[in-house]
């Protein structure tokens, strides 16, 4: 019994939680002492499958017809490729939120999301897991048959085994139910998920206008932008960089929040970062309580200023 793999591709190419997956499944297949199968799902060139088996899958199954998106089709396919496989993992994207709860359902095996860890035990299934927006750590059980694994993104390291790994195409190409009218994608450089530092502005920046210094910020310490809930919701930013409880959740190793009073349900979504800086004016904002660092101070001066001497010491 293998272990397998979903691995997301953007516009044809891998990014860098596709590779965690990959070297999530395969340490998870050497505590089985099995290998790792990934499947790929559309149009993705052999150049860019080949590379995922320097991270350890000895084959891939591509599925070229099934387009990103349909979830019920994707379900399908995977669930097919899954009939030899004991545990199946994704990275925990808004992709396979949509597709790990229907192929629980479709193969009766017990799903955990948030995972954090290597399997404890396998026999059953032991892994930790992040709970009630990250506050507590839950240690959960697999008593299924099969297990899926949707471990967070930017939790597990990149590991390189210099492998190689054949490549067998799927003839599966069903449409479901889903029909996808448009996709909106975000401008970023950096994916907002996968970002090791992210710049993250709110409603104390006033205006629109004034984001230019975010994006100036990130970009001297390539980093992604974000903003808060409000701050999508009134039209300044785009809602693909709203992180927080309803938006997205972001593990990065430096968050830097700016103009942000820190509401709960923001805190929720960007409280698993390694370190985490407030800027805000108000010293009794509540993000000072959640930061590592905090700077009480008006953006529009310490921003700047934090820019000049970033630029200094990378001079």
């Amino acid at each position: 019994m293998s272990v397998l793999v979903y691995t997301e591709s953007w516009g044809g190419n891998f990014r860098k939680s596709s590779f965690e997956a990959v070297s999530y499944a395969s340490e998870t297949a050497k505590l089985l002492g099995t290998d790792v199968i990934a499947i790929s799902l559309g149009q993705v060139s052999d150049e860019q499958l080949n590379k995922l088996g320097g991270y350890g899958a000895s084959k891939v199954i591509t599925c070229a017809g099934i387009e990103k998106g349909d979830s019920q089709a994707a379900t399908n396919a995977i669930a097919t490729a899954a009939n030899n496989a004991s545990v199946i993992v994704f990275s925990n994207t808004n992709t396979a939120t949509m597709i790990a709860p229907r192929l629980s359902a479709k193969l009766k095996a017990g799903a955990i999301s948030n995972v954090i860890t290597l399997a404890e035990s396998t026999t059953p299934i032991t892994v930790k897991r992040k709970a009630f927006s990250s506050k507590a750590i839950e240690l959960i059980t697999i008593n299924t048959e099969k297990a899926i694994l949707c471990f967070t993104p930017n939790s597990y390291q990149l590991i390189e085994t210099g492998g190689s790994c054949s490549i067998e195409t799927s003839s599966a190409n069903e449409k479901g139910a889903i029909t996808i009218q448009g996709q909106e994608t975000a401008s970023g450089k950096i994916s907002l998920s996968e970002a090791e530092i992210v710049i993250s502005g709110g409603r104390g920046l006033k205006g629109p206008e004034n984001w230019g210094m975010i994006e100036e910020l990130a970009e001297v310490l390539g980093a992604a932008t974000a903003c808060s809930k409000p701050v999508a919701d009134i039209g300044w930013r785009p809602h693909a960089e709203h992180v927080g409880q309803t938006g997205k959740v972001v593990t990065a190793d430096l968050y830097i929040a700016i103009g942000i009073s820190g509401a709960i349900q923001h805190l929720a979504g960007v409280n698993s970062s390694k370190v985490m800086v407030a800027i805000n004016t108000d010293p009794e904002a509540p993000f000072f309580k959640a930061a590592d660092y905090g700077i009480i101070g008006d953006a529009f001066e310490v921003v700047p200023k934090l820019i000049q001497e970033i630029k200094k010491l990378n001079s």
